[in-house]
């Protein structure tokens, strides 16, 4: 098979097929398809839509990004997961105002060097942004052409990734590179799709070795499954009136840089803790413990509602006390945000009662 050829068909079935209403597209801006990438980074476009258009809202430019503290940029990527993705975003419109003159790189060479980048987002934002010759290989661009190379293995695998980025380069066009990496990403996305792949539709099926070979179901590998490690934690919901006390995570590791709950061990008295943040406890009691998934182990969190005396006095720095009406505007990570509005909700409908 000639890789024009397979050019050829994926640019066609993309004019007439593709998607062409995302938010990200029509443009040439480098800044709005850059975040684009970077959001959609392990999240599926329906996720990332709202968020995209909220956070340009914000953020316009790569200026006002760099310009901006760490904490509003981590406020508006709240709930979507995966935070250092906003803090490298952060980091890189920081660099690219220090080193290139406020200009994102066309280069993706240069570009992949920034925070947060690699070679797919680098070469995805010059092929959109500059119309830069570049091979991409995001995850569903991995799986079409597992299936139709016939490449086995886990994509992730140093092995197999390295075969499929010999492919993806072996098949880019001369042309309308831009069209063909659209195309890809989109029949990845809507055809050839993880589980119940509509080959009848797909325009390269032909000679698409996994369907000949009844393989469709087995490419790409899955990740070698391992079981994942569970940890707990006891967390402390201290309310004050109406405002909750917040605690400002480490900038790396779990939630790094967001605001969450105090931690206790979970044999700790949590009338203990609150006294041992200053807190004078009046009364307390479990709330419903409930499991969030990471990337590599399971958290089951287990929540303690603790009333204090309400403070007046200013929180020491690493700690705020946060008004349950102002959850929304907050860097909250998702499980915290939905937990205390469960608590926010629970509070109104007592009052009403």
């Amino acid at each position: 098979m000639a890789s024009d050829d397979f050019a050829t068909r994926i640019i066609a079935w993309q004019r007439r097929h593709g998607r062409h209403d995302l938010p990200w597209q029509g443009t040439r801006d480098p800044y709005r398809i850059w975040v684009s990438e970077i959001m959609l980074q392990q999240t599926q476009v329906a996720t990332v839509i709202p968020y995209y258009q909220r956070f340009l809202a914000r953020f316009p430019d790569v200026a006002t990004l760099a310009a901006t503290d760490e904490e509003a940029v981590l406020a508006h990527w709240s709930g979507l997961g995966y935070y250092a993705r906003a803090r490298n975003l952060h980091r890189a419109a920081q660099e690219i105002v220090a080193h290139h003159q406020g200009r994102i790189p066309a280069d993706p060479r240069t570009l992949a060097a920034l925070p947060g980048m690699g070679r797919s987002t680098a070469a995805a934002v010059a092929v959109f942004a500059f119309g830069t010759r570049a091979a991409i290989l995001d995850g569903n661009v991995k799986r079409v052409l597992s299936r139709h190379a016939g490449i086995a293995g886990w994509p992730g695998d140093k092995r197999v990734e390295a075969q499929l980025w010999a492919v993806a380069e072996a098949r880019l066009p001369q042309q309308e590179v831009g069209g063909y990496s659209q195309g890809l990403m989109d029949l990845g996305a809507t055809i050839c799709t993880r589980a119940r792949p509509a080959c009848a539709l797909c325009p390269v099926h032909e000679d698409c070795v996994a369907r000949h070979t009844g393989r469709t179901g087995e490419l790409p590998s899955p990740r070698p499954r391992k079981p994942l490690p569970e940890r707990a934690v006891a967390v402390l919901v201290l309310l004050a009136g109406d405002a909750v006390l917040l605690e400002k995570r480490p900038a790396t590791g779990v939630w790094g840089g967001l605001w969450s709950l105090p931690e206790a061990l979970m044999e700790e008295d949590c009338a203990q803790v609150a006294l041992r943040l200053g807190q004078r406890p009046l009364r307390s009691r479990a709330l419903p413990a409930f499991m969030h998934d990471f990337t590599h182990f399971r958290l089951r969190i287990e929540p303690h509602l603790v009333e204090v005396q309400p403070v007046r006095q200013v929180a020491e720095p690493g700690r705020l006390w946060l008004p349950l009406s102002e959850l929304q505007g907050a860097a909250l990570p998702a499980p915290v945000r939905r937990l205390l509005k469960g608590v926010a909700e629970e509070r109104a409908w007592l009052i009403r009662s």
